[in-house]
């Protein structure tokens, strides 16, 4: 049984809420997580491809890498309540 490295990743990936503490070049941001880690995230592909503008304080969604648990994956931002 052979399974291809995405779907491993997916799998496997640790989910996680956060918020965006600091921007930086090229779609990086430092992510603070529920549990106080502050990881190094980059976002996916398909918030990259619809433009979705990412801002600091940001409620986001990351995915953690099994291999490097200080690397991960913005995969969506939550929507802000309106006051």
């Amino acid at each position: 049984m052979t399974t291809n490295k995405k779907e491993n990743f997916k799998q496997n990936g640790l989910k996680l809420k956060g918020v965006v503490k600091q921007c930086l070049s090229n779609g990086m941001f430092y992510v603070k997580l529920e549990n106080n880690f502050q990881v190094l995230a980059h976002l996916s592909g398909k918030i990259r491809r619809n433009s979705i503008r990412i801002l600091l304080g940001d409620n986001v969604i990351v995915e953690l890498s099994p291999y490097d648990l200080s690397r991960g994956r913005i995969l969506y931002r939550l929507n802000q309540k309106k006051k």
